[in-house]
């Protein structure tokens, strides 16, 4: 059972190395002496000394463990965990914490798979208890705002929406763990899936379902994508990442993301409605802007107005909540319930639905895993246009920028442009879709 009563949130963080030492600044940032609203509890690293936040975490005097079953077999405890580990390791560890009277805030992608989503689901409802995906674009006031614009019917019917993004990696990008590029862990044999649409490049992918969603705390699920996966570096998995899906609602959904191209390209996104077109281009205009077919503008901000750990401060906010609730009643902490699906039930509560809970999140995952069952292998760029950064260990495809951008402008995919090196892949169907690989478990 989590803490209850009154007393800052109690945190264990599950990560401290990579992104996690960022979540772990964030949380202490919000830890001032005088009014703290959350403490650490303890953290969770198998390689935690070689954090550049150890110093700072061994300061602290908490327990360090390198499992997260270790740390609450001990009898710890945590209101809430913050869990920024490789992503093969995400679901499982939810799990466990959930199981152990913590609520959950998991840095993004959900998972790797479908049935893994499913999984994560059915153990937050057996548990009572709340799961929060760190999308942080989910957490930005401008999205928001555009997406209750989008619910509204402000823009009329939703068409199209596009996403792309171009960013160059070097080689050392895919030394840095043991788990870059990779389809499968070798370790443990769980599915990976690292690519642009599963890791860096994820946010842009699910904020074109999450904008599009229903209610404000689920996104629109595609019932079937085709996808183009491509590599130029000696990896498992790919690194350029081209889709096509189509949404429940009928919506086409393009994304393009690549990490060897010649030139970086900013996130950029463009939402096509019957009565207006929405676009966001960090190049250009900074802003979100909508324009209607009378020319007239409504602008938005960008979505990194918003902070990026706004995500935390809400998980933290919500963990505090459900303190305080506890502890007014011998309801057990578990009463502070997410319904993500029951939104009136939620409200009766008198707790609004989590706004990125795993059903918002999962339509990136589906969407993924029917890109990887679009095509047989992933495909690799000809030597006669990969190309060596001069000084450097970048690999970069010769005028794959112009063709992704070319193929953003046109709603195409590099295939039905005429790319020499392009191989279409096959249309997924994703009604009845809950297993990776091959849609159906056998």
């Amino acid at each position: 059972m989590a803490e209850t009563g009154a007393g800052p949130v109690s945190v264990l963080m599950v990560a401290i190395g990579g992104y996690g030492q960022h979540y772990l600044n964030a949380l202490l940032a919000l830890t001032p002496p005088e009014s703290p609203r959350c403490r650490l509890a303890g953290v969770v690293d198998p390689q935690a000394m070689q954090s550049p936040a150890w110093p700072i975490v061994s300061a602290l005097d908490v327990p360090v463990r390198s499992s997260i079953e270790e740390f609450y077999a001990e009898g710890h405890r945590a209101d809430l965990a913050v869990i920024s580990s490789p992503i093969h390791w995400h679901v499982p560890q939810t799990i466990t914490a959930l199981s152990r009277g913590s609520a959950v805030l998991c840095d993004k992608p959900l998972g790797a798979t479908i049935q893994e989503a499913e999984d994560l689901i059915r153990a937050r409802r057996q548990s009572g208890s709340w799961v929060m995906i760190g999308y942080q674009w989910s957490f930005s006031s401008a999205i928001l705002t555009l997406k209750r614009d989008v619910r509204a019917g402000l823009f009329g019917r939703p068409i199209r929406a596009s996403a792309l993004c171009l960013w160059p990696r070097e080689a050392g990008y895919y030394r840095r763990n043991d788990w870059a590029g990779r389809l499968r862990d070798e370790a443990t044999g769980r599915w990976v899936l690292d690519g642009p649409a599963n890791n860096a490049m994820a946010h842009f992918l699910h904020n074109l379902f999450f904008v599009l969603g229903p209610e404000m705390h689920l996104s629109a699920c595609p019932l079937s994508v085709q996808a183009e996966l491509y590599r130029a570096y000696p990896i498992e998995s790919c690194d350029t990442a081209v889709c096509r899906a189509v949404t429940s609602g009928g919506v086409e959904v393009l994304f393009y993301a690549s990490h060897v191209t010649e030139r970086s390209v900013s996130p950029r996104f463009r939402l096509e409605f019957e009565d207006a077109v929405i676009t966001w281009d960090e190049d250009e205009e900074k802003e979100i802007v909508a324009v209607d077919r009378k020319g007239r503008r409504k602008r938005y901000g960008a979505p990194d107005d918003t902070p990026q750990f706004q995500k935390l401060v809400a998980a933290i906010e919500r963990a505090s909540e459900c303190r305080e609730r506890a502890g007014q009643s011998t309801a057990p902490l578990s009463a502070c319930r997410e319904r993500a699906t029951e939104s009136t039930a939620s409200r009766r509560d008198g707790l609004e639905p989590i706004i990125c809970g795993p059903e918002a999140a999962m339509s990136q995952t589906l969407c993924v895993n029917a890109m990887h069952d679009s095509i047989i292998g992933i495909n690799t760029f000809p030597s006669t246009v990969v190309r060596r950064q001069e000084g450097s260990e970048r690999l970069f495809v010769a005028g794959l920028d112009d063709i992704l951008l070319g193929c953003y402008a046109k709603g195409i995919l590099p295939s039905e442009a005429g790319a020499e090196w392009a191989v279409a892949g096959r249309t997924v169907d994703l009604s009845g879709y809950h297993h990776f690989p091959g849609g159906r478990e056998k």
